[in-house]
């Protein structure tokens, strides 16, 4: 446990909840969590469930109806054809992860991530006794691990590498072809590729790529709390490849037992015609956020080496103000109730001289937050 990092964010997470509860507005700029409410549809289903008092267990893999619906919307958005055994439903992408590292990972093995990425995912690995390598990267590679660098930092104890795409905290793609490489690179050294696709649905330049499209053998961590707008619910899912159907059956029943049985049903309805319609609407307004918020920093004076192409995250450089990103956001919070995220959350490479803005709040919440950041710049 030692060995375990906290959130740094959550400090100034509770010192905002700390100013609200005497009075302060605080804008919340800092939590990655859509400030939509759960779609009328999806509630209304859980709610279905709930009045009939049948909320008992599902299989440890899932309800057999949400691990198909997952599957064909494999085949409706990437046109993979997946066998829905090799979908497992877990709480969350965290649950995911907790899969994908147990069932793949020796003691003592690493798992390459880029730096920045989220701090959560060495966290994991971790826990199951292994390290993890992180590469430091940057606009050059679009912060992603591509092709040449996981064959420059491979090692004799490397098991595989995690690749996010769209990434937090930046925001950026792997293209197609990049990203196809790069899993060509990780089979030809004999490791696993974990693809982190959690951010998938919204993406506003571009496409983003799943790895299913390049290979059979990858494990795919995907979640209900992002696009989809459930993050209380906890449900996510991982895809394994079919050498890894039993053991991640094996592991499931003994950590999880299930998902929870209302949240899966009410997740059943997030496929249909008429919620996609919403989410759609939702990635527009995303969208809007993200132009206006990147448009606007960039004329307070920050940095921006990569205009994110999708997930709901601004990673600007900072430097110009402060070399100690940590500080600059405890003062932010206190004199002007701008909550955001500083870059050592995220790893070590050039962390002081980096913030992270989530536009998972309005237009309108967002135009307050930048004058006051103006106000605090100008002090």
């Amino acid at each position: 446990m030692q060995g375990i990092s906290a959130f740094y964010v959550m400090e100034l997470l509770q010192r905002a909840k700390e100013l609200e509860r005497e009075g302060r507005d605080v804008i919340h700029m800092e939590i990655g969590e859509p400030d939509f409410p759960t779609p009328k549809a999806v509630i209304d289903a859980g709610r279905a469930l709930l009045r009939t008092g049948d909320v008992k267990y599902t299989a440890a893999a899932g309800l057999p109806e949400l691990r198909a619906c997952i599957a064909r919307h494999y085949q409706d958005a990437y046109g993979v054809t997946l066998d829905p055994r090799r979908v497992f439903v877990t709480p969350g992408a965290s649950g995911a992860f907790l899969l994908a590292f147990g069932i793949s990972l020796n003691p003592g093995e690493q798992v390459m991530m880029a730096d920045p990425c989220y701090p959560c995912n060495d966290n994991f690995v971790r826990l199951f006794n292994g390290h993890t390598h992180f590469v430091d990267v940057d606009a050059g590679s679009a912060y992603q691990l591509t092709a040449e660098l996981i064959a420059k930092h491979w090692r004799s104890d490397s098991k595989g590498v995690l690749l996010a795409s769209p990434s937090n905290p930046t925001g950026t793609l792997l293209g197609g072809n990049d990203f196809n490489r790069a899993i060509e690179q990780v089979h030809s050294l004999g490791g696993c590729f974990y693809s982190d696709e959690i951010y998938h649905g919204l993406v506003y330049d571009g496409r983003a790529a799943s790895a299913l499209e390049s290979s059979d053998d990858v494990f795919v961590i995907n979640s209900f709390s992002k696009y989809f707008g459930m993050t209380g619910w906890r449900v996510g899912w991982l895809v394994v490849p079919d050498d890894f159907i039993e053991a991640a059956e094996k592991l499931a029943q003994n950590i999880f037992i299930s998902t929870p049985t209302h949240s899966q049903y009410a997740a059943l309805a997030s496929f249909t015609p008429e919620n996609m319609a919403e989410l759609e609407r939702r990635r527009l307004e995303f969208k809007e956020r993200r132009d206006f918020l990147y448009e606007n920093l960039l004329k307070l004076g920050f940095k921006i080496a990569c205009k994110p192409e999708g997930a709901f995250y601004v990673y600007a450089d900072c430097s110009a103000f402060t070399d100690d990103s940590f500080e600059f956001a405890r003062q932010l919070l206190e004199q002007e109730g701008v909550a955001v995220t500083p870059g050592r959350d995220f790893g070590h490479y050039l962390a002081d001289r980096h913030i992270r803005f989530a536009y998972t709040a309005s237009v309108d919440r967002m135009a307050s937050a930048l004058k006051r950041l103006e106000r605090f710049l100008c002090r």
